[in-house]
């Protein structure tokens, strides 16, 4: 389950896009995410606070 978003997650990643996955330990369902993982296509794995404050990092200018 989750095969073709993190298929697509991957292709993101390797034109240099940022790309993220929810961690296991807060997502009710781990098939995208960790499908994701295993393919090596998520930059960073973190909860959704985390997504979201990582976002707003990287939109304020920081690498």
């Amino acid at each position: 389950m989750g095969e073709d978003g993190a298929a697509a997650l991957r292709v993101l990643r390797e034109q240099r896009w940022r790309t993220f996955a929810q961690d296991a330990a807060s997502a009710v369902v781990f098939g995208m995410p960790g499908a994701a993982i295993a393919l090596h296509a998520a930059e960073d794995v973190l909860n959704p606070a985390a997504i979201g404050q990582r976002i707003g990092h990287l939109l304020s200018g920081a690498p």
